[in-house]
């Protein structure tokens, strides 16, 4: 009987491997349009954790955390904004997945 074959190098990526988190500032035209409830349905829509917020300096924060492909997904969403929103500047600082943030909310 031979034994069996080493399963690290060949195993496919699972989803769990692909889980990441960013955090987010949103610049622009960004509060009072709706911004935060729109960025809360497309969070959910696409099964992210985390929050959004209205930073006192006039922009938008969000943290998110889940598979990176609905991350680049929500990513887009967020430059193009609800209708009224005029987006000026997305930054993104990427994070370890650390599975804390809960489901996805507006906070403040």
């Amino acid at each position: 009987m031979r034994p069996s074959a080493s399963r690290s190098s060949s195993q496919p990526v699972t989803a769990r491997d692909d889980r990441r988190r960013f955090r987010a500032e949103i610049i622009g035209d960004v509060q009072g349009v709706g911004f935060r409830f729109f960025a809360q349905r497309e969070a959910r829509r696409r099964g992210l954790q985390g929050y959004v917020r209205n930073r006192y300096d006039g922009a938008v924060e969000v943290e998110a955390e889940g598979l990176t492909a609905d991350l680049e997904q929500f990513l887009d969403s967020l430059r193009r904004g609800p209708r009224l929103a005029r987006v000026q500047e997305v930054r993104v600082g990427w994070l370890p997945c650390r599975g804390d943030l809960g489901p996805f909310g507006v906070r403040g």
